[in-house]
């Protein structure tokens, strides 16, 4: 696979991606959170970026954005995660945010099925809007509702695996597996990235959104701002 279908990994809107082979140790990539209002987008983002949790939390109107910094094999990798509205009146002002994204986290709430049969339609949409390589991740969010689950863990799975997504359960309420989606997503990017700037496009293929977990520990010294310029 060419280099040039893998350009767009360095033009995040918003962000200077420099990243493997570049002189600076900093990578920035732009992730979009989509999926229906309610399902807890902006909380995911709130937990991730701030470790905050809003009980009272509104839906959001149009988009807004935060920043946080990771570390990945001694690079600064900085997220600048936009968090989408999921009403239907919003739509076609999110849409265009779909061009400059890198990752998505698709989720759902596993308490309201609805959420879930909608995941086909979001991820229509954004295949529709964003660029062919983009890795996505589906995320079933609200896990500590478990008393109140309306969508099995497996079929998610199996949904993911036939669809090409990676797939993680979380809880933006007590925070489980919120550091680990994002980590994973950032990683995965980089990690493709990496392997191209190694192979000068030639070799192994890379393949993004294959769907790979990584597992990491707690990152080192992480910075995080709301509403900030990314890079």
């Amino acid at each position: 696979m060419a280099n040039d279908e893998y350009d767009f990994l360095f033009k995040a809107t918003g962000c200077d991606a420099l990243c493997p082979g570049a002189s600076t140790l900093t990578c920035c990539y732009l992730v979009v959170l989509i999926g229906d209002s309610g399902v807890g987008k902006s909380n995911l983002l709130s937990r991730f970026t701030r470790n905050e949790f809003n009980l009272d939390s509104k839906s959001t109107i149009g988009v807004e954005f935060a920043t946080r910094s990771i570390q990945v094999d001694s690079k600064t990798i900085k997220a600048q995660i936009w968090d989408t509205a999921g009403q239907e009146r919003y739509r076609a002002i999110t849409s265009a945010y779909y061009r400059g994204a890198v990752g998505a986290l698709l989720v759902y709430d596993i308490s309201k099925h609805q959420t879930y049969e909608n995941v086909t339609r979001w991820l229509k949409e954004l295949r529709d809007h964003a660029d062919a390589n983009i890795v996505i991740m589906l995320v079933g969010n609200k896990s500590d509702l478990r008393h109140l689950r309306a969508v099995p863990t497996e079929e998610a799975k199996a949904f993911a695996s036939e669809n090409h997504l990676s797939f993680i359960e979380t809880s933006a309420l007590d925070a489980s597996n919120v550091e680990l989606a994002f980590q994973n997503i950032l990683t995965e990017i980089y990690r493709i990235v990496s392997s191209k700037a190694l192979d000068g496009g030639d070799g192994a293929q890379a393949t993004i959104g294959a769907g790979t977990n990584i597992s990491l520990s707690k990152p080192a010294d992480d910075d995080a701002s709301k509403g900030g310029k990314c890079c």
